[in-house]
């Protein structure tokens, strides 16, 4: 695809954002009510474009990981249509009052949600995305400009085409969702720089994807990077609760970004927690620092890149912390700012821990894999940003609109 086709696309995308900033909630809430309800008449012929993707990327050599991100079932499919009900269902944010005052001179000024515009994602192998995002981004009443990759491309187009009949039964413009289908490397740079037609991009990838995205985009974007998450056993954790939230961190789904990467475990109950935790973590390969090696020989030791590494696999790195202060100093060097866990019965350690580790998402006694917006009652999201600026965490309806500042007065002049 050529930068113009790229830019015709873009444009058709502002002029369906334009429409649907004005439209009221409840031909957007129809749009996806009926997406959903065209999800599940048309699995078979959904799962058929997945199965072709899948047959596809397994003899390229897609890795176990890649292959389940790519992996949709009729369980999925699902899934994908509760969400875009779940999201139908919330709170419209567009002209949501944010707060309001009166000035002395009688000006009344406020703030009011309004739509970003054109929300740019582009992603890797997860068709599921596809659905979720334009959910969310029609929901708050923007156009959805996605581009997915080769290796989900008929997926995509399959769950894409549903989706802009669905918006067109309800009266919407259909290039509310538009997907590149070039997956070309010159296309996916193109689309980062198409400053002007995308108001806000949201990558959904891995370091490279990251790192083009670094390089070379000049539209507005929201980061959302490595999931490196950490679970910290602290002295006072119960460690059959603690064994639990590890293996269920770990193992319940690994090549996603809120699985955690790392275990840290207090000094204190490490010679009683690790042999447990390792018995429970079937599977999981293990690699340690020497305190780790102490007690637990059969365990390969861990690098520095291991602890700086985001495995999205059944991998793990584990170190022995002498307390809370040493928990917190390993985090903030490995971490990538995603998500970060404690376990304890200790309220002012636990209360530390939220205060002071710099992350999106803290968690306390709970399972990292719960930082997504499903289970945070966002309905889905777009993406988990770990930047501070605009919005941080999962990207809910919320997080996909701004605010404009509207002034009321009687005719009053600046002195």
């Amino acid at each position: 695809m050529g930068s113009t086709d790229l830019r015709t696309l873009g444009r058709r995308a502002r002029d369906a954002a334009k429409v649907l900033a004005a439209s009221s909630s409840a031909p957007r809430d129809d749009a996806l009510a009926r997406a959903a309800e065209l999800l599940e008449a048309e699995t078979d012929a959904i799962l058929a474009a997945n199965e072709a993707d899948r047959r596809l990327g397994q003899g390229a050599g897609l890795s176990e990981t890649a292959l389940d991100r790519l992996t949709l079932s009729a369980a999925r499919i699902a899934g994908m249509a509760q969400g875009l009900r779940d999201v139908a269902a919330l709170p419209d944010p567009v002209g949501e009052i944010e707060d309001g005052w009166r000035r002395p001179n009688g000006l009344s000024v406020s703030r009011v949600r309004v739509p970003l515009g054109v929300v740019g994602v582009i992603y890797e192998n997860r068709p599921n995305v596809t659905s979720d995002a334009a959910g969310l981004c029609l929901k708050a009443g923007n156009a959805a400009f996605l581009r997915g990759s080769s290796s989900a491309l008929r997926s995509n187009q399959a769950v894409v085409s549903v989706l802009r009949r669905a918006l067109a039964k309800a009266g919407l413009p259909e290039d509310g969702v538009l997907l590149v289908e070039d997956p070309s490397h010159e296309t996916a740079i193109e689309f980062m720089r198409l400053r002007g037609l995308i108001d806000c991009l949201v990558p959904r990838g891995g370091r490279e994807l990251i790192a083009a995205l670094l390089e070379h985009a000049t539209v507005p974007y929201v980061l959302d990077g490595d999931g490196n998450c950490h679970v910290y056993v602290d002295a006072a954790a119960d460690l059959a609760m603690a064994e639990e939230i590890v293996v269920n961190a770990k193992t319940q789904r690994p090549g996603v970004c809120n699985a955690a990467e790392s275990l840290l475990v207090h000094r204190a109950v490490a010679g009683q927690f690790l042999p447990r935790v390792a018995d429970a973590l079937v599977g999981v390969e293990l690699v340690g620092d020497e305190r780790v090696r102490a007690i637990l020989p059969q365990v390969a030791p861990a690098t520095e890149d291991d602890f700086a590494t985001e495995f999205l696999a059944l991998k793990l790195s584990v170190g022995v912390v002498d307390d809370l202060d040493g928990a917190i100093a390993h985090i903030d060097r490995y971490g990538s700012g995603h998500s970060e866990v404690i376990v304890t019965g200790d309220v002012t350690a636990a209360e530390r821990f939220v205060r002071e580790v710099d992350a999106a998402a803290v968690l306390v006694n709970a399972s990292s894999r719960f930082i997504d917006g499903g289970e945070l009652g966002l309905g889905a999201e777009v993406g988990i940003s770990t930047q501070k600026l605009h919005a941080r965490g999962p990207m809910g309806l919320r997080e996909l609109t701004c605010l404009k500042w509207v002034v009321r007065g009687e005719g009053q002049v600046r002195r």
